[in-house]
């Protein structure tokens, strides 16, 4: 089981199944989503995941053009994760997890990002992560 909790630890997070991917993104959205150059995030699927508290839900159409939904402490302002809302109103089937919010650090050492996407808007000076599959813009659905 992969635990993990906001920066004052008010918001839990739990997750008990199989990552499905890792992945970098560099679109716009993502960096001022996390104040940095790109997030890092897991792919999981949304019915496996359990939050305890109350995250601040802030919805945006993205980059990609799809309206999505991120997640953040009320208190601390940690962003935890963001779903694609579907034409029906429903959060999409995974969920988008960002990476440093779990506890146990081996999830990120054992989970290389297999996918970097919005590669055509990473800054000069990072290089892509070897064996990572390279991706202009959003992955197809």
């Amino acid at each position: 089981m992969a635990v993990g909790s906001c920066f004052c630890g008010k918001i839990q997070i739990k997750y008990n199944a199989p990552i499905i991917a890792s992945g970098l993104c560099h679109c716009t959205s993502c960096r001022k989503l996390t104040s940095a150059p790109f997030s890092y995030s897991f792919i999981i699927k949304t019915a496996e995941l359990e939050i305890t508290g109350n995250p601040k839900e802030v919805p945006k159409i993205a980059d990609s053009g799809n309206q999505i939904k991120n997640y953040f402490c009320p208190d601390c302002g940690t962003p935890l994760y963001g779903q694609k809302i579907n034409e029906d109103g429903q959060p999409d089937q995974v969920t988008i997890v960002r990476a440093g919010v779990f506890d146990d650090e081996r999830l990120m050492e054992e989970r290389k990002p297999e996918v970097e996407i919005y590669t055509d808007r990473r800054l000069p000076w990072i290089s892509p992560v070897e064996g990572a599959a390279q991706c202009r813009g959003m992955l197809p659905p």
